[in-house]
């Protein structure tokens, strides 16, 4: 699950802060007493106030833990679906792991970027976000660092290339996002939900082609690309503004916004693959020498020099998916 970073502000007129914050890509602003008009002639974001997007106090509570019974009210709040924000001069003695068990909006008081990724991380879940206290311009931009690059991560497994066969012409989706990827970074697409191969980042150049690092030449319009909280969309239905997911191949995930979606009739590979338990996973890449698997070493492999029995990184789960979400239900994807 992706992870929210709120700032707090102090006076609505620090324009600094809020500046940094909104670079540091917050989610929202926190004034406890009030200014949200002031803040939207600065910038527009949302802000948690009692005047605000989100009401403080109804939308999002703060909850101070001192003893047991403080824990057990930010308890019911969480039960009851609230946003819950807990605060301590110590946050660390806060028994965070009790209060995940009761709810998803959990959020903690934070004062710098290291207790930030503690927050985030504890149980491996960690909490939804973090509210950051700090008048410190370079702890918001490491915090807000520690919160883009604690994207969901999966376990991508090796597949071995079975089959490779031109289909003809079909129309692709080519999605540049807003981001810079890196050498062992892309998307994961696929025929199934069930199996993905982690499509490579046109980060190579070559004497014809310059690099597009920003640009995932994704597949065909019917195959599936994954987004944040684990929800997938068609390649058809994805357009500006929209958020997908970016891997490495260690299965590290990050958001990344999408800027453009271009659908082009292309020539196309049929590419089948199956993994050592037998998962079989395919998908309908264009054929051309700048689209690229990925090696279960990071590296980038040509569609148009694979072969079978080359190994790539793809990613399987059960079948079962109804409108993005994953469902469980018997299902067969031929």
């Amino acid at each position: 699950m992706s992870k929210e970073l709120i700032v707090r502000v102090k006076s609505p007129e620090d324009k600094t802060i809020v500046t940094t914050a909104l670079e540091s890509g917050v989610f929202a602003l926190l004034l406890e007493n009030g200014g949200s008009e002031k803040i939207k002639k600065l910038a527009r974001v949302k802000t948690i106030a009692p005047d605000g997007d989100y009401k403080l106090g109804e939308d999002f509570i703060i909850v101070e833990i001192k003893n047991k019974q403080d824990e057990e009210t930010a308890a019911k709040y969480l039960k009851q679906g609230k946003n819950v924000i807990v605060k301590t001069t110590d946050w660390t003695i806060i028994p965070i792991e009790n209060l995940l068990a009761q709810g998803d909006n959990l959020y903690a008081w934070v004062r710098n970027a290291e207790e930030a990724k503690t927050a985030i991380t504890i149980l491996e879940k960690g909490t939804k976000g973090v509210v950051l206290d700090t008048d410190e311009i370079n702890e918001i931009k490491k915090t807000g660092e520690v919160i883009r690059l604690a994207g969901e991560s999966v376990n991508l497994k090796t597949a071995t290339i079975k089959k490779i066969t031109p289909i003809g012409m079909c129309d692709r989706v080519c999605i540049d996002t807003a981001s810079l990827m890196e050498r062992g970074e892309g998307a994961l697409v696929g025929n199934s939900s069930a199996g993905m191969f982690l499509v490579h980042a046109e980060t190579e150049s070559n004497p014809y082609v310059a690099a597009r690092p920003f640009r995932v030449n994704a597949g065909a319009v019917h195959m599936y690309v994954r987004l944040p909280n684990g929800k997938t969309k068609y390649l058809s239905e994805i357009k500006s503004g929209d958020e997908i997911m970016i891997y490495n191949y260690k299965g590290e995930g990050r958001v990344a916004y999408v800027g453009r979606a271009k659908v082009e009739r292309r020539p196309m590979l049929l590419i089948e693959a199956e993994t050592e338990d037998g998962k079989r996973v395919a998908g309908i890449l264009q054929n051309a020498e700048t689209i690229r698997l990925t090696t279960p070493e990071g590296n980038p492999i040509s569609v148009v020099e694979l072969k079978p029995g080359d190994k790539v990184l793809v990613y399987t789960e059960k079948p079962g998916r109804h409108f993005g979400m994953k469902v469980e239900e018997t299902i067969i994807e031929k």
